[in-house]
């Protein structure tokens, strides 16, 4: 009888130990001391634009940051991704613009500037080969493990083919593949430069439906709810290069660890299941001017309008998403299947040995993942 009792006693402690380190695990106790670094365009600066240019910059006048009371910086009415993925990582300093004196860098930087490219030389902007060299200048801030663990998020190429779209009215399809291979050409570049200056853990976006840009669809003149194809087509055959390059990338260095967001169709589930995501307007900006309310938000001398509410917006102007949406994609980022991100999550990727080989790598989707309405986050949403 006392025997049966001990190891009922004993089973029952394993029990409650194997329940508490799960709870540990699920609520992501277990997140080591990590830093964050952005690079690429506008959807991750955290304000260097307004550090390059003696212009106004948009982002900083009202109603940017109307949902935290005043302009943040960002393009956005409150935080951005980073933001929030910053405190499902426990970080608990603010990702700060690399580019703004006196700023504490310890936790990670912004080294994103709006209209950045990866080809050619923007106006008042960065390439991404010139944001990372600029990270190399500021290495001395962290030390070699820190950024061996940290993660590298980057989301680039948009203007590339908005650029090119513009100044190539009438090219053919096997001009935009070939423009196509040459930005993916120059992100791998960038990458590997970006890996030999310590960084070991990317995360890499894909691009959004360009086409649909609220921005674009005005511009283009293409209707309430249509979007320009020709746009869509080239980030779609951007995409399709992401994830192939990156296996090949980990397999041929043990220390090469990454996951790719699978940003274009996160978007276009919530802009063709708007209501099953709360989203009203997906279509248009909550602030701007013109057909789609796509220009001039922020601007002082354009009377843009400005929506009632702004979380039932996907776009908060005509390119960037409102605050609400943002929160939606760093919960996807932190914690979703990999019908969304693959080849792991972000906890997953953060917790990932150092120098350890990868054992899943990027495969493509099938079909019916990319146009299902379903997203699992595993419950980490209440960070």
């Amino acid at each position: 009888m006392v025997s049966k009792c001990n190891l009922a006693s004993v089973l029952g402690i394993f029990l409650v130990l194997a329940l508490f380190q799960n709870s540990i695990t699920v609520s992501g106790q277990n997140v080591p001391v990590v830093a964050l670094f952005t690079f690429g365009d506008s959807n991750l600066d955290a304000g260097n634009k307004q550090q390059l240019t003696q212009t106004l910059v948009a982002q900083g006048f009202w109603p940017y940051g109307k949902s935290r009371d005043k302009p943040t910086g960002k393009f956005s009415d409150g935080f951005i991704t980073p933001d929030f993925l910053a405190k499902s990582m426990r970080i608990t300093n603010e990702i700060v613009p690399a580019l703004k004196p006196n700023v504490n860098v310890s936790r990670g930087a912004s080294f994103a500037v709006a209209d950045a490219t990866l080809l050619g030389a923007p106006v008042e902007s960065m390439t991404l080969n010139q944001q990372i060299r600029k990270f190399n200048q500021m290495k001395t801030n962290w030390n070699d493990e820190l950024l061996g663990k940290s993660l590298f998020m980057i989301y680039v190429g948009a203007n590339d083919y908005l650029n090119f779209s513009k100044n190539n009215l009438n090219a053919d399809a096997s001009a935009q593949q070939a423009f196509v291979t040459s930005v993916t050409n120059k992100l791998k570049n960038d990458i590997t430069m970006l890996f030999n200056s310590g960084a070991n853990k990317f995360l890499i976006q894909t691009l959004a439906p360009l086409g649909c840009l609220p921005i674009v669809r005005q511009e283009y003149n293409t209707g309430i709810d249509q979007c320009y194809e020709k746009l869509n087509d080239m980030a779609r055959q951007h995409n399709e290069k992401i994830g192939p390059m990156l296996n090949e990338m980990a397999k041929a260095s043990k220390d090469f660890q990454f996951t790719v967001f699978d940003f274009y169709n996160v978007m276009l589930r919530r802009m063709q299941n708007n209501k099953e995501y709360r989203f009203f307007v997906t279509n248009s900006s909550c602030c701007g001017v013109g057909t789609h309310d796509a220009y001039g938000c922020g601007l002082p001398n354009v009377h843009s309008r400005l929506c009632d509410y702004q979380r039932s917006y996907l776009y908060f102007d005509g390119r960037h998403n409102t605050e609400k949406a943002q929160e939606m994609f760093s919960h996807l980022l932190f914690g979703a299947d990999q019908n969304v991100i693959q080849p792991m999550n972000v906890r997953e990727l953060v917790v990932y040995p150092v120098g350890e080989p990868m054992r899943d790598f990027w495969v493509p989707q099938p079909l019916e993942s990319t146009v299902s309405s379903l997203e699992s986050s595993h419950g980490y949403e209440d960070f």
